[in-house]
């Protein structure tokens, strides 16, 4: 079968490798449809431990199933990080820190034709796609349940004021859910055509990020890795706000310590989702909620990796592009 091995953002070889075989408990998924994620183009993150098969956002058909609970032809999505739902961390509704999800994942890795899916995440985070969402929507369920358990850790809910800074993928969803809890959403970024789809996604208000940004928000939500958008929400929080790091973002922060002892400031991180985020994302989705058909705009074969991690890149006039590893089906 046919993998993209990654070496660098600039070097990403398309290599054969036997299908993988399945033991019981385990399918075999053959990929239909592989997101990329913002994190991947992170060279700085993924290149220490290169060459490695990267992608984690996968939809497709079941091939082959040693396990009693799917059968072959069923359409699924698959998570790549699942919780044990035994440790401390899981016990506490807290499973993005549980080190058996931080460790797990599937064979190879998604931007592949087929991949192996281990027991844990067979019994744990393999969901069933409803015929009327396509592969590629189901690419888009892993990106909005980080977005769902983001909010949910920092309780956004009707009448608040929420700041999201950065208008890419991560900020649309964010604003679609904020809005969805009755929030009153000002968004910013420094392109305009992500402003303009801020606006299209249900943004009250658009700032670009190279103006003055007067406002005073109860959440901030931070979806750049800009370092400037860091002293921008310490500027803009509101007394008893919440800034929300849900980007990857600069190695280090100064943190204005007066300002968030007198004025009882908080910042919460977020990484990945739980089990209870991708039922939500996946019902959300289905439901027609969030349309997320309408962040993927560009859709190119596994063969063309290359040209579509440099579209991802560049943050041009893109959101979410998807690989079809079997394109003509």
């Amino acid at each position: 079968m046919k993998v993209a091995v990654y070496y660098a953002n600039n070097d990403i070889k398309i290599e054969d490798i036997p299908v993988p075989r399945i033991q019981d408990g385990e399918i075999l998924v053959k990929v239909m449809a592989s997101g990329i994620c913002g994190t991947d183009v992170m060279e700085w993150y993924r290149i220490k431990k290169a060459p490695r098969i990267l992608g984690h956002e996968i939809a497709g058909e079941i091939v082959e199933s040693r396990s009693p609970r799917y059968r072959t032809g069923q359409r699924v999505f698959v998570s790549h990080h699942v919780p044990c739902n035994t440790c401390k961390y899981c016990l506490t509704d807290n499973h993005t820190a549980c080190s058996a999800l931080h460790q797990g994942n599937y064979d190879p890795g998604g931007y592949s034709e087929f991949v192996r899916v281990p027991k844990e995440n067979v019994e744990h985070g393999t969901y069933l796609l409803p015929e009327t969402v396509s592969y590629e929507e189901g690419t888009m369920i892993e990106p909005l349940a980080c977005a769902v358990r983001a909010q949910r850790l920092i309780g956004i809910t009707e009448g608040q004021t929420v700041l999201v800074l950065g208008s890419g993928v991560s900020g649309l969803t964010n604003i679609a859910l904020a809005k969805l809890k009755g929030a009153r959403v000002v968004a910013t970024d420094i392109d305009e055509y992500r402003l303009g789809k801020a606006r299209e996604w249900g943004a009250d208000e658009v700032i670009n990020a190279s103006q003055q940004i007067d406002i005073k928000a109860d959440r901030i939500i931070i979806c750049t890795g800009a370092q400037a958008a860091v002293r921008q929400a310490f500027q803009s929080i509101d007394r008893k706000g919440i800034i929300l790091l849900f980007a990857v973002g600069p190695e280090t922060i100064q943190l204005p310590t007066q300002e968030f002892w007198r004025n009882e400031l908080r910042i919460e991180s977020s990484y990945g989702a739980a089990p209870r985020d991708l039922e939500e994302a996946l019902d959300l989705i289905t439901k027609k909620q969030v349309a997320v058909a309408d962040l993927i705009t560009h859709t190119l074969p596994l063969t063309e990796i290359q040209k579509a991690f440099q579209i991802v890149a560049s943050a041009k006039e893109s959101l979410k592009v998807v690989l079809l590893p079997f394109p003509s089906e």
